[in-house]
């Protein structure tokens, strides 16, 4: 690493935008899903989740995707230095001093700067400790919770035999017989493992259902675009009303295309759009999904649905043509694991390629395909 930072010439701040993956070395899969998450999530850094899951990824990684820096670096860079660069108080240079960290690696090592606008970083400010909450594991914390309830049980039934056994004598029935205290510690004990057995088959169905992240269930549809229009608070997003087949009505949807697509381009067309991504708020509107484009070398187009297409058919992926999450949970990170699989071909299909495996194309029902314009080999998100 420390040969690359010394060979790397560093770009300008300004043309930060026409840097691209040849700039670095080869990702790993999983470098790969953690650059894509984390460019992704740079568009939303109004959020304060965005920022503290940015800090947390940083506490134990030299660049975004690890120790190896990578495009993304540059990505996020550029839109974290203005918000870091108003961070002043203690409470918030102690809250994300990784990102701090980060940022000023990053313009001393890829990025060319102008003084004036440069993080400027006071290393005499005494910060408190950081203090990272160690959680028990969940299973060791369940099992303890377990065996503690069934100790308590057993105490609570020792401690009741005394009494039911005066009430009996109360009651004229006299003492329970050993018999008797034999067949309830064997009903006891039959109920028990029959609630053992219940929570075995409910954990057995439980595992069984989980399956790794796979594009069947990213929710894939065409969706026609009604109108678009700038965004009343971001100079670099369109705002589009896009009708997606849903019986509520169309949605608005936020996309950042205003430095690469005039708005004429947007309107009165069908494009592929993700559905089911979480709803985020971008810059006070709330957008509810994301169009899908191809992009390279800071060129980027619609993915085309088939000629022909509805708003709200469905799209996938060949051979993955399953029923789709109703929203993506981001924790599981579902469109990170996949969406690095994404391309285009020399004839600009859209194609998903698992490792060692045959490339699969987007189509719809029919098996049409989904075809960019003009971009090949190109990343698709």
């Amino acid at each position: 690493m420390a040969d690359f930072i010394t060979n790397f010439s560093k770009l300008s701040f300004a043309d930060i935008s026409k840097a691209d993956d040849s700039h670095f070395a080869d990702l790993t899969n999983e470098q790969k899903a953690l650059s894509s998450q984390f460019q992704t999530l740079s568009a939303r850094l109004d959020e304060p989740e965005s920022l503290e899951s940015l800090n947390s990824n940083l506490r134990t990684k030299t660049f975004v995707a690890g120790n190896v820096a990578s495009k993304a670096d540059l990505v996020v860079f550029e839109k974290v230095l203005p918000v870091a660069s108003k961070w002043t108080a203690v409470e918030d240079l102690a809250k994300y001093r990784h990102i701090i960290r980060w940022v000023d690696l990053i313009q001393n090592t890829l990025v060319e700067v102008p003084e004036g606008d440069k993080l400027k970083v006071n290393n005499d400010v005494e910060l408190p400790r950081e203090v990272k909450e160690k959680k028990k594991p969940a299973a060791a914390a369940g099992a303890e919770t377990g065996e503690k309830k069934d100790k308590k049980k057993e105490a609570a039934t020792s401690a009741a035999a005394p009494a039911q056994e005066a009430a009996n004598a109360s009651a004229g029935k006299g003492p329970i017989s050993e018999e008797e205290k034999a067949a309830r510690a064997e009903a006891a004990k039959a109920k028990k493992a029959a609630k053992a057995k219940a929570k075995a088959e409910q954990n057995a169905k439980q595992a069984a259902a989980v399956v790794p992240p796979n594009p069947s269930m990213i929710d894939f549809r065409v969706g026609f675009i009604q109108k678009a229009e700038r965004h009343p608070n971001a100079d670099s997003l369109y705002m589009s009303t896009i009708d997606m087949g849903d019986e509520e009505g169309p949605r608005i949807v936020c996309s950042g295309l205003v430095n690469y697509m005039p708005i004429e381009d947007l309107q009165q067309r069908y494009v592929v759009v993700v559905a089911n991504l979480k709803p985020v708020t971008m810059r006070g509107v709330k957008s509810c999904a994301m169009v899908l484009c191809a992009s390279t070398e800071g060129k980027v187009e619609f993915v085309n649905p088939p000629a022909g297409s509805k708003a709200g058919e469905k799209i996938f992926f060949e051979g993955f043509n399953g029923v789709p999450e109703k929203q993506l949970n981001p924790k599981k990170k579902i469109w990170e694991a996949v969406q690095p699989g994404f391309s285009t071909t020399e004839n600009f299909e859209v194609t998903y390629t698992e490792e060692g495996k045959e490339p699969k194309r987007l189509v719809n029902e029919r098996g049409e395909l989904c075809h960019n314009t003009s971009i090949v080999k190109a990343e698709v998100k």
